[in-house]
């Protein structure tokens, strides 16, 4: 089945961005950026920003990151992919990071949420722009990295 994302969340003013693979089935299903509950996205960033994401409704999560100057996308515009997880991604369609320029000028620093995303970090790196392979925000990692929280802090306090 072909999946395919979501417009980018940034503006002119957007400094940080976060790229994710493709959004996941939950996601899809309410049109949102990490939607599935079982995701550590809006804790993690929360934690890094010093705001409580995960209790806010969806637009104000979206206005708070605005306000930190922080973007949101995906790497990948379309996909075919049964189920959630990155490794069954085939026959995907990168998004257009030319646009970038345009669209975010102030953008400094991209972050990669995921193996699969960072897959695609020399793009960005070739584009000047100061990069980190971050590990993923899925709930299927939360046992395994112990150390996550804090790498997810140190990305945004560089």
């Amino acid at each position: 089945m072909i999946k395919r994302g979501f417009p980018p969340a940034l503006n002119e003013k957007t400094e940080i961005l976060i790229l994710g693979s493709l959004p996941g089935d939950e996601s899809l299903r309410k049109r949102q950026y990490y939607g599935n509950p079982g995701n550590d996205f809006w804790r993690l960033v929360g934690n890094a920003i010093g705001e409580n994401l995960q209790d806010m409704d969806y637009e104000t999560r979206l206005e708070t990151l605005k306000r930190h100057r922080i973007g949101l996308w995906d790497v990948f515009k379309t996909g075919k992919r049964e189920g959630s997880e990155d490794a069954k991604i085939k026959e995907e369609e990168i998004n257009q990071f030319s646009m970038l320029k345009e669209k975010a000028p102030n953008l400094k620093l991209v972050l990669f949420n995921g193996m699969k995303s960072g897959e695609y970090e020399p793009i960005l790196k070739s584009m000047g722009y100061e990069t980190k392979v971050l590990p993923s925000s899925s709930g299927a990692n939360r046992r395994f990295l112990k150390n996550r929280k804090s790498e997810w802090e140190a990305a945004f306090n560089h």
